[in-house]
């Protein structure tokens, strides 16, 4: 990253403030704002890089990067996928084949040092680590940052100090040892409260809690429903050969055009599978049997399926990098 970050920027930290999905009527006001900050987001900053999980929303966005890069003779920036231990099997093999062939290059973001003791001690999901037994980086955040005073604390993603160490810590550390200036980031006003204020250009310069970087977050308009629609009616169709042209919303896994399978599909089998969100194997449940796009989203939780409700939480862990 530059010496002179931020000076070298020329964008608008207050683009969206005080908006709503509402201000983005349709799906085509929707995507257009996308393209804008997109693009904005690959020419301003030097070393940007995208936030990829797999889901829907990284996945979005991730498309519209690519689109706007191949219209405009820019970079495609690289993908971060945060490795927290504790992803479905299937989030793996997807973001893999899809690398492989979108001919994306992948940064996989880890706590090396959690990991080891995990893989060391054979730890499973819920299973005690004691602080005593992490590098002084790890006991820092620990100790310091998140005023946990206990001697031990549970493996487990969905927890306050798990969740910062096998996420934020992760992320944080990866930003550093790339000189990131720009996360790009799927996160949409509708999905928490927590995120409901967020602009499209948003700082993150304060050095003694993260690296010094901006949050380019081109989908905030998006509801819910809004991805779907976007997915059916133009990233399938743009991506997946032999693909109607004018969309197609398959009921089920059986439900797709002659000749086309889940595995040529950019969305994870999960969401076929009736899974809303994708949070780790360990405290993500299905929510129905349907697919994710025709579940009640208007009367239901998208997060519905997750074992704890992290509002609470949301604040404090964005206030130390969480996305």
């Amino acid at each position: 990253m530059s010496d002179d970050f931020p000076d070298y920027l020329d964008v608008d930290y207050t683009d969206g403030d005080g908006e709503t999905p509402a201000d983005y009527p349709t799906v085509e006001d929707k995507i257009e704002k996308a393209i804008e900050v997109t693009k904005r987001g690959l020419e301003q900053y030097h070393t940007p890089a995208v936030m990829w999980t797999g889901g829907k929303d990284s996945t979005l966005t991730l498309y519209f990067i690519k689109e706007v890069a191949e219209r405009y003779d820019l970079d495609v920036p690289p993908a971060v996928f945060i490795d927290h231990y504790q992803h479905f099997d299937e989030i793996h093999d997807f973001v893999d084949h899809w690398a492989e062939a979108w001919d994306l290059d992948v940064v996989y973001a880890r706590n090396e040092d959690v990991g080891a003791y995990v893989d060391e001690h054979g730890l499973d999901p819920g299973d005690d680590i004691p602080v005593a037994e992490l590098s002084e980086h790890n006991q820092h955040h620990i100790r310091d940052l998140l005023e946990y005073e206990d001697d031990t604390f549970p493996f487990l993603l969905d927890t306050y100090v798990g969740n910062h160490l096998l996420k934020t810590v992760a992320l944080n550390d990866t930003l550093e040892s790339h000189g990131i200036d720009g996360v790009i980031s799927g996160v949409r006003w509708d999905e928490q409260e927590a995120r409901a204020d967020e602009t499209f250009f948003s700082p993150r310069h304060d050095p003694d809690i993260y690296p010094p970087h901006d949050r380019i977050q081109p989908i905030l308009q998006f509801e819910e429903a809004a991805v779907w629609e976007a997915f059916w009616n133009f990233v399938v169709p743009d991506t997946v050969e032999g693909f109607p042209e004018d969309g197609h919303v398959p009921q089920s896994a059986d439900d797709l055009p002659d000749g086309i399978t889940m595995a040529d599909i950019p969305i994870s089998p999960k969401y076929f599978a009736g899974f809303r969100s994708l949070g780790s194997e360990v405290s993500t449940d299905k929510t129905t049997e349907e697919p994710a796009w025709l579940q009640d989203m208007a009367n239901t939780t998208e997060r519905a399926g997750r074992a704890q409700d992290k509002e609470d939480l949301m604040e404090r862990l964005r206030d130390l990098g969480y996305m």
